[in-house]
């Protein structure tokens, strides 16, 4: 697809994705952008993964890149979880009930091991489970 040309001579192109097991695309933002690039960038990506059948679009973006928050909330996106150094956005593009799972929850540890008489390890078993609210 040919770029956009934007009115201060920068080219928008698509948003650098990569497809997930589940028929959507995750997009990692890293580098600073200007914001109104972004957002063109950011209508023609959706536009484009609108045509390919994309149903979930993922946007990790890093907490340097805080300014572009609103942007992508005003395209629809909302907010799936965040962790100290990032937030994770979603987007469900199909006009169908998102499939999109919550974040988990609850992470469940459990361990365990058996003792002979000798006081010998005879078996030992790690166990842990991530646990998402319905």
């Amino acid at each position: 697809m040919e770029p956009l040309v934007a009115s201060n001579g920068e080219r928008i192109n698509l948003l650098a994705a990569v497809k997930d097991d589940y028929g959507g695309v995750i997009v990692e933002l890293k580098a600073p952008m200007d914001p109104r690039a972004f957002e063109m960038s950011l209508k023609l990506s959706i536009s484009n993964w609108r045509q390919q059948g994309i149903r979930g679009v993922w946007i990790k973006l890093p907490i340097e890149l805080v300014s572009l928050v609103q942007l992508i909330v005003e395209e629809g996106f909302w907010y799936h979880h965040a962790e100290p150094n990032y937030l994770m956005l979603v987007y469900w593009i199909p006009a169908t009930k998102h499939t999109i799972p919550v974040n988990a929850t609850h992470r469940v540890g459990v361990g365990a091991f058996v003792v002979n008489d000798k006081k010998e390890v005879s078996f030992c078993i790690l166990f842990s489970l991530i646990i998402s609210k319905f």
